[in-house]
């Protein structure tokens, strides 16, 4: 199986203009246009372009916005995955842009990410983008690796034990749009601190949930930190549930999950070898590690991490909420992972940090916290597949029916990290288990009677 399978036709594309308010759309087209759908923050832009502006740069920016605002405002198909897109670009640097390379290794990567079909044109600019940058700060100390940086427990745990092995010289590069969690004045540390653009849709118009966009979202941004950084190494922190799991484990018909994957980075790094001559190098630290494992790393270190302020949490604000404090639910499937995790490393959380403070209920409502009034079916959806999707991929180990599964994910993940296939099955396999030991030693601590031991019990995957 590839990821790169179609069932989208591109007569029935959907057309998209990302150009400039006044610039001429196609007829037909929706338009996306900059200052409006698409907003470039000039303090983010100012965060990210401190050593001089690069068009080039810039332009992915926008075309990066662009692919967001197509994935989100157009529905998946009730039957099969694919959607196909006609994508027009306004760009800075158009020749760049068009050069086969560079359109290819674009198309290449977003068609692999998303499981769509792309078509992607480009038009030159009739104005630039407002231009920030100082020039250089003259920064005395070198930085030496780049890491994506968010309010989760990964990026908590290996943003400490690369600053450990590193001993200086790490660039965190923020996921969010809030800003950085730091008051410094410093230059060199309010660099990246937020995602320099918003993409803003009119009601009603987003009505797609699945946004593997993001991955190319995030990996663009990281790529363009190392480039302006002139950093050649990202460290991606994701252990080995969160970046294979979602590729082993696949939902009904939904395309395999590559964005945090080798396969997918590796075209994020031919697409800015293309576009600027010089590709950064994704690095995988723990991707043979549970989460368990990479939160024990951490607590391990002389100076530990406070996890107290990271989230996991899928669920917006409103969904949990409770007396008028947001908390995390607790039983979505990132939730789960983190509580089960926490769990393998020994470390104590509060119950009223989730909406769901206890897992040894043994009904999925009566976990909640007592006077929680927003339970919804699609919570109760949530807390079943949380639960499943974990003990789906404990049950792949040592597993006779999944054994070819398990050596295709293998045998691409090698591909990407160039590394041996045999060496990749048995990291793989011995992931695998630990993770099921993990999961059976955190059920048993739910007892037999949790509503989590009861959904595995009559899982489908139970052998």
């Amino acid at each position: 199986m590839t990821a790169r399978t179609y069932h989208a036709s591109r007569e029935t594309a959907f057309v998209v203009d990302a150009v400039e308010l006044d610039a001429a759309v196609r007829d037909g087209a929706i338009a996306a246009n900059l200052g409006s759908a698409i907003n470039l923050s000039i303090a983010g832009l100012e965060s990210y372009f401190y050593t001089g502006w690069r068009p080039e740069l810039v332009d992915l920016l926008v075309i990066a916005a662009a692919v967001e605002y197509c994935d989100l405002s157009v529905k998946r198909p009730a039957w099969g995955w694919a959607r196909s897109f006609d994508l027009r670009v306004g760009v800075h640097s158009l020749d760049r842009w068009e050069d086969s390379a560079v359109h290819n290794a674009l198309e290449d990567a977003l068609s692999f990410l998303t499981g769509d079909q792309w078509i992607v044109s480009f038009v030159q600019r009739m104005r630039d983008i407002e231009r920030v940058g100082q020039g250089s700060l003259g920064f005395d100390v070198r930085d030496r690796v780049i890491m994506p940086y968010s309010d989760g427990v990964d990026s908590r745990a290996v943003s400490a034990l690369v600053d450990e092995a590193e001993k200086g010289g790490l660039v965190r590069v923020r996921l969010g749009t809030k800003g950085g969690d730091t008051h410094s004045k410093d230059p060199r540390e309010r660099r990246f601190m937020s995602v320099p653009y918003q993409v803003r849709f009119d009601v009603g118009q987003r009505v797609e949930s699945s946004a593997r966009s993001r991955g190319f979202k995030f990996a663009v941004i990281t790529g363009i930190a190392a480039a302006l950084a002139n950093v050649e190494r990202i460290v991606v922190t994701e252990s080995g549930q969160g970046a294979l799991g979602p590729i082993l484990v696949t939902l009904g018909q939904s395309h395999p999950d590559y964005r945090v994957h080798p396969a997918f980075t590796r075209r994020i790094e031919a697409l800015f070898a293309a576009l600027t001559g010089k590709a950064p190098h994704y690095e995988y630290p723990r991707i043979w590690s549970t989460k368990g494992e990479t939160v024990t790393a951490a607590q391990n270190l002389a100076q530990p991490p406070n996890w107290a302020n990271t989230r996991s949490c899928w669920q917006g604000a409103r969904q949990v909420s409770f007396e008028h404090k947001r908390r995390q639910c607790g039983i979505c499937a990132a939730c789960m992972l983190r509580r089960l995790s926490m769990h393998a490393a020994g470390v104590e959380e509060p119950a009223a940090n989730y909406i769901w403070e206890d897992l040894s209920a043994p009904e999925i409502e009566k976990g909640a916290v007592a006077g929680f009034t927003l339970m919804t079916p699609s919570l109760r959806e949530h807390a079943i597949a949380g639960v499943l999707h974990l003990d789906h991929l404990a049950s792949l180990s040592g597993s006779a029916i999944h054994s070819r599964a398990v050596a295709r994910v293998a045998r691409e993940t090698a591909d990407a990290l160039r590394m041996s296939s045999s060496e990749a099955e048995a990291n793989l396999l011995a992931l695998l288990a630990r993770h099921r030991a993990e999961w059976l030693a955190f059920q048993e601590s739910l007892g037999p009677n949790s509503f989590v031991a009861k959904l595995a019990q009559v899982s489908p995957w139970q052998r």
